[in-house]
């Protein structure tokens, strides 16, 4: 579904991602772990378009997307989200998640005054699928409540709720676990394992190994920008690169 090859990142002199080269199989869930700095998050932002490959290549459903625009990216199906939710914090839940809603008439804005029953109909599906989406991840009793006011745990269910409406085949998650209540943790695992099994692809950064040894497989290890292993979790658990790689020793 997803296929890296030899893909290098440098900002300058620094090196970030160094010839990272993998393949993501379609329907999996798979983990990214690595100590902080591993170039984790620069691998995320640079598949997802927010950076420009230095040089490799990026292919997604057999289409060359390295270099693209994020936006472009974006409609092909790969969707990203952030380790720090960032919703519309004066909009109401219901509406930050009707937002992501692409090709929509009203977006034009004439559409508005010269097919007005086209603009409602759309909306009105909209809405209605939005608010089968909140009820999905447990948010539906707060559709009307403001998105500044939902807890850091809320606001990660938000998140995925939006990523649902973007109807995707494949996302990158970033830290979905960070800073989440261990009942609300549960909810994510389980809404998680739900999309992949209609056939969802994820790929998780994550510090929280429980998270990754639980719900992941493969695992990818980063150290240093570069992949340092990749396999099932019980054997990336026991690997002692892996544990050199935390403690600061890497194995070249």
């Amino acid at each position: 579904m997803l296929i890296l090859r030899d893909l290098v990142k440098e900002f300058g002199g620094l090196r970030a991602v160094d010839g990272v080269s993998f393949t993501l199989r379609e329907k999996t869930i798979t983990g990214l772990i690595g100590p902080n700095g591993a170039g984790k998050t620069t691998l995320f932002n640079t598949i997802a378009g927010v950076h420009r490959p230095t040089s490799g290549s990026i292919s997604f459903l057999g289409h060359s997307i390295g270099g693209l625009a994020p936006h472009r990216i974006f409609a092909t199906g790969l969707v990203r989200t952030f380790q720090i939710p960032r919703p519309f914090a004066g909009m109401t839940v219901l509406e930050n998640t009707m937002l992501v809603g692409s090709h929509q008439s009203g977006e034009r804005f004439w559409n508005n005054w010269v097919a007005r029953g086209t603009v409602r109909a759309e909306e009105r599906a909209s809405r209605e699928r939005a608010r089968e989406i909140l009820d999905f991840v447990g948010l539906e009793r707060l559709a009307g409540e403001f998105a500044k006011n939902l807890s850091g745990g809320q606001q990660k269910l938000l998140e995925l709720a939006r990523v649902m409406m973007a109807e995707p085949r494949l996302v990158l998650l970033d830290e979905p676990g960070a800073g989440v209540n261990p009942t609300l943790l549960a909810t994510i695992m389980d809404k998680l394992r739900e999309l992949n099994a209609r056939g969802i692809t994820f790929l998780i950064i994550e510090h929280n190994m429980d998270l990754i040894m639980t719900l992941c497989n493969p695992v990818l290890v980063m150290a240093q920008g570069r992949l340092l292993l990749e396999g099932p979790p019980e054997t990336v658990r026991s690997d002692p690169r892996v544990l050199d790689a935390y403690l600061g020793g890497v194995a070249a």
